[in-house]
């Protein structure tokens, strides 16, 4: 899962939704598909804070640099 794009995990997701809402789904492969789903989530989660980090360090001073949170910026 580490190698996929956001645009992949999240595609997945979707597909994972669409057999998840069909009755042909066993039970057992109802609950594999729902726990993939969930790290799929995660991964799109921790993917998505990312960028904001990034966005937010860019409007900070125009660069992209790691900055400690209680540091005054003038």
């Amino acid at each position: 899962m580490e190698n996929m794009t956001f645009e992949q995990a999240l595609n997945r997701l979707e597909e994972i939704v669409q057999l998840l809402e069909k009755d042909t789904t066993s039970l057992d492969q109802s609950v594999d598909l729902f726990q993939e789903g969930i790290q799929l989530s995660n991964y799109c989660s921790k993917k998505i804070n990312n960028v904001e980090d990034k966005v937010a360090k860019i409007l900070l001073n125009g660069k992209i640099e790691d900055f400690d949170v209680g540091e005054q910026h003038e």
